[in-house]
């Protein structure tokens, strides 16, 4: 078990790719703190978790910084400290994908949930590494679309995933001297979600088979296999790694 006692904080943890990470860190010895939007989520993930002694919930919406803070304070005081933030909420959250069709409100959704979100959450979990004495890792979960474009989503979605990398890289470099690690890991389609699953089946095949033709592994990723990147970034074997945004692509594209 790497991550032995540590305390993780996961937003959108009730996702398909979030629920996946909450497992890998229970796998791993991690406590954890299950957060999404709705308590009805939340209960539903933890419930299934179902690791009373290391699970615990919070209802966060990223964009409410009061949120946020509450549900620091209530993991401080269950565990005793906190170690790692993943920040997994975000999406393209059923807005339209085509640029003409975005109106400014979807605009606003995609960027306020996937980058202030992000942002909001880094700010508040570094006071809190802070009181405790420096230290601390931090995962921003991007996209492929960050580093090239959507496939599925639209360019609020892939300017969104994209200021998430830029803010990853900045805040390893203003923090780095604190020992507080700052990485990213941007993943192609991975069908971790129903509304990822009915996103992708609403292609094409020809398009599909377009999408698999340009990942030299010829598959989608496993949602596991995401969350074997975020767990890595989290342990001690990634001791010389900040800033770093880890692509798990299958290859389809090399920065």
């Amino acid at each position: 078990m790497r991550l032995k006692d540590k305390v993780v904080i996961i937003t959108g943890a009730s996702g398909g790719l979030g629920r996946n990470f909450c497992k890998a860190f229970l796998n791993e010895g991690a406590k954890v703190c299950v957060t999404d939007i709705t308590k009805e989520l939340v209960d539903n993930t933890v419930a299934e978790l179902d690791s009373p002694d290391s699970v615990m919930g919070g209802v966060v919406d990223v964009c409410q910084r009061h949120t946020i803070e509450a549900t620091v304070s209530e993991v401080v005081e269950k565990f005793g400290r906190l170690n790692i933030l993943v920040n997994c909420a975000g999406g393209a959250l059923y807005t339209p994908h085509k640029c003409e069709e975005i109106d400014e409100a979807s605009w606003d959704k995609v960027v306020d949930v996937n980058l202030k979100g992000t942002f909001l959450c880094c700010q508040i979990v570094v006071e809190q590494f802070r009181r405790q004495g420096g230290g601390g890792k931090i995962v921003n979960i991007s996209a492929l679309a960050g580093r090239w474009v959507g496939s599925l989503a639209g360019c609020h979605y892939t300017a969104a995933k994209a200021g998430v990398i830029g803010l990853t890289r900045h805040l390893a470099y203003e923090l780095g001297p604190e020992g507080i690690f700052v990485n990213s890991v941007a993943p192609t389609i991975t069908l971790a979600s129903q509304r990822t699953k009915d996103l992708w089946n609403s292609r094409s095949e020809e398009y599909r088979q377009e999408v698999l033709s340009k990942i030299p592994l010829r598959r989608l990723s496993t949602p596991e296999e995401v969350a074997a990147g975020v767990i890595f970034l989290c342990t001690d074997e990634a001791s010389y790694m900040t800033g770093v945004t880890l692509d798990v692509n299958g290859g389809r594209f090399f920065s």
